[in-house]
């Protein structure tokens, strides 16, 4: 790498007075810490100043600095956007990082339409739709969707009404008494409205009509001796009860708030948030965090509601914490903005808002307490094999790793998959899986060039667009380029994938994982040497998981893909077989393989076949 000159002292001078974020490089051009600063003159001196007062972290990450960039904003509410935006691109080694990555689900109703459905939703988007949420179970969310379509009898289809109104016949769920059919017209734009706003009574936590309805059917059709109706009936009553007692009550307000509270130890915490949704508690989630020694939890919870609020979906009107926080105003200001209405930050003193802050932050405790151990465990498997396998390449750090698959079957409907890990966890929503639509026939290296060239085409031009829209937008799936690519395979894969980054100017690591003759990883290709691996290792345990994976979600979008209607597509290539001469060979074989393990012969002997067509197949499949 070429040597960077840069006179830190004369730099220094030419800081200007403003607001903006600083970025700190290491000897390797590593991006190392990211930070912002009312006025970047008088903060990034204090770095290099032997009297201020610095943290033992900070101490450590000083002497790595060799030097430092900044933007200056017109705002520090602009510049602690754009420090949120750049910690989650880069992941500093020197930023207090959440190692989670959560999303929440909702459930969406979508109000906007003439006859709305009741779904569950990833995330809230600004599209005329009710939400409520989040929820912290996605499996809790499905079973009160489930239990709404059971007592309102609202549609689930997709079907675009009224405009497809009489167009098919009613689903499934119209026959077992879970919608009233508003596709065939059978209840009016206003009934089903009506239906609509009870709906809505009970995801806001109205539960006292429908129990005292179903309570009274229940006795009526017991007393009209219809045992199997009173018992439906109980079924209901129970689950809506079952609903109700998860949202207990917790302040007579209604308002959404999110209690934080952080317990730490050494170079561990856990942040324990408490979900309050008009006024009922709907759930808990805790978040583990990588800490430097003397931390303060006022600063882990700084670093924790910026990296947190800046994805989350939902942002409550309230926060109430421990303690006070340094940046206490510019963070309700920044909260304020993403939610559109003024969100307020508080540290209750009495009361039972005090307790309720109380009883988060020994949640945290007992979880960190209880998971010390796995957590460190779970480290050595995961983070602890990444830095094993970064020491083995002669690299830094290693955050984000992607693996890439080619499957099919003599060549066809080849497709390639691309996993991602992150700090070595597997991170599914970044999984793809891609169609070979420019290769014929069973050609792994063009294919794998087809694969890593869309993908990172798509990639920078994902960039290019969030650039386009200004610093607020997420990173995109694509976005996030690798630190490591680890390619199925030795020499010649990994020079494929060099190829194309040469060509998309690209400057990634990428690395062979090479196997023996057995099918097992013996090691690793990487700058035109085999680096043999220890097979106690863990490094080795997660080259292995990862190579595994990578060929799984291949296999399994390759099956997707294959069944008798691909094979039809196949036997359609071949010259000279027609429709008949392709039924004809399904209904004897009943498998592409069965047909390419025919012999010329065999293949002849079929009605409709003749030497000439028998040929022809035997020879198109092998």
């Amino acid at each position: 790498m070429e040597e960077i000159h840069f006179n830190i002292q004369e730099e220094l001078k030419k800081l200007p007075g403003r607001p903006g974020v600083y970025i700190m490089h290491d000897e390797k051009d590593h991006i190392i810490y990211v930070g912002k600063a009312i006025s970047l003159k008088n903060r990034v001196r204090q770095y290099f100043q032997s009297s201020y007062n610095k943290s033992v972290k900070i101490q450590q990450m000083v002497t790595h600095i060799r030097r430092f960039e900044y933007i200056v904003t017109d705002s520090e509410l602009e510049a602690l956007v754009l420090e949120c935006n750049l910690i989650k691109e880069h992941r500093p080694k020197y930023n207090t990082m959440l190692m989670d990555d959560k999303a929440y689900p909702f459930i969406k109703v979508t109000t906007g339409e003439t006859f709305p459905r009741v779904l569950l939703a990833r995330k809230m988007v600004k599209d005329r739709a009710r939400y409520f949420g989040p929820y912290t179970s996605s499996q809790a969310v499905r079973d009160t969707i489930d239990l709404i379509h059971k007592l309102y009898h609202v549609r689930s289809c997709n079907r675009n009404l009224p405009r497809d109104t009489g167009k098919e016949r009613p689903c499934l769920n119209y026959h077992i008494h879970q919608c009233d059919a508003p596709c065939q017209g059978y209840i009016s734009k206003d009934e089903y409205r009506k239906s609509i706003d009870e709906v809505i009574r009970f995801l806001n936590g109205n539960f006292d009509g429908i129990l005292k309805e179903l309570e009274e059917k229940m006795q009526a059709a017991s007393e009209a001796l219809e045992f199997e109706k009173a018992i439906e009936y109980r079924e209901l009553l129970n689950s809506v009860k079952k609903v109700a007692q998860k949202q207990k009550i917790t302040d007579s307000s209604g308002e959404d708030r999110d209690v934080l509270a952080v317990a730490c130890q050494e170079d561990d915490a856990v942040v324990q948030v408490f979900f309050i949704r008009g006024g009922r508690l709907i759930g808990r989630d805790h978040f583990y965090l990588r800490i430097s020694k003397g931390e303060t939890k006022a600063e882990i919870l700084d670093s924790f509601i910026k990296q947190y609020y800046a994805g989350t979906p939902f942002i409550p009107g309230e926060l109430m914490l421990q303690e006070e926080l340094e940046e206490q105003a510019l963070l309700e200001e920044w909260l304020s903005t993403k939610r559109g209405q003024k969100v307020t930050i508080r540290i209750p003193k009495k009361g039972t808002k005090e307790k309720l802050v109380e009883l988060a932050g020994e949640n945290a405790q007992l979880v960190l307490n209880k998971d010390k151990e796995r957590l460190k465990r779970e480290e050595g498997r995961t983070i602890g094999a990444v830095k094993e396998i970064a020491a083995l390449l002669g690299m830094e750090r290693i955050v984000r790793m992607e693996a890439y698959d080619i499957s099919n079957t003599n060549g066809f409907e080849s497709v390639g998959s691309m996993i991602v890990y992150e700090n070595g966890k597997p991170k599914r929503n970044d999984y793809r899986k891609f169609k070979i639509k420019s290769v014929k026939g069973p050609n792994d290296y063009a294919s794998m060039r087809e694969v890593l060239t869309r993908r990172f085409q798509h990639g920078l031009k994902e960039k290019e667009e969030l650039r386009k829209k200004g610093e607020d937008s997420q990173l995109g799936s694509f976005t996030a380029f690798p630190d490591l690519i680890l390619m199925d395979g030795g020499r010649g894969q990994v020079n494929i994938a060099l190829q194309v980054l040469d060509e998309l100017h690209l400057n990634i690591a990428v690395c062979g994982m090479v196997k023996d003759d057995h099918h097992r990883t013996r090691g690793l290709y990487y700058n035109n040497i085999e680096i043999p691996i220890d097979r106690d290792s863990e490094a080795f345990r997660l080259i292995t998981r990862i190579q595994d994976e990578a060929h799984r979600f291949a296999i399994e979008y390759h099956r997707q893909l294959r069944g008798k209607g691909q094979v039809h597509s196949v036997l359609d290539d071949i010259p000279g077989i027609g429709s008949a001469r392709r039924k004809a060979l399904m209904r004897h074989f009943l498998s592409l393989d069965a047909i390419r393990d025919a012999s010329v012969e065999e293949l002849a002997k079929i009605p409709s076949m003749n030497q000439k067509a028998a040929e022809s197949v035997y020879e198109f499949l092998h």
